[in-house]
């Protein structure tokens, strides 16, 4: 399992906004794409216009190739690119431990 952590900037005053575009293109583009068993959404508290997106796929490929090769990234840029500030940082992560 490979989890993909996006940290996004959106434009001030826009959050109401973006809530329903990230919700609506997470829901409609990104869960259906190969490779995709789940996302999270953490919004900042002190910094209300920063995001951060934690998507889960099954390889590295699956979010490096399959999506962001597909039409369906274009589709996904369409609908949250519009309120970035400034491009997003993006890597990726395997898993160490956990603890529960």
């Amino acid at each position: 399992m490979i989890l993909e952590l996006a940290d996004l900037q959106i434009q001030p005053g826009r959050q109401a906004e973006f809530d329903a575009a990230i919700e609506h293109g997470l829901r409609t583009v990104i869960s259906k794409a190969k490779g995709f068993s789940g996302a999270k959404v953490q919004k900042g508290i002190e910094s209300p216009e920063r995001y951060l997106l934690m998507i889960q796929w099954a390889t590295l490929e699956n979010h490096t190739v399959d999506f962001r090769e597909s039409p369906a990234f274009g589709e996904w840029r369409a609908i949250v690119g519009p309120f970035f500030a400034r491009p997003p940082v993006v890597e990726h992560f395997g898993l160490l431990t956990t603890v529960e």
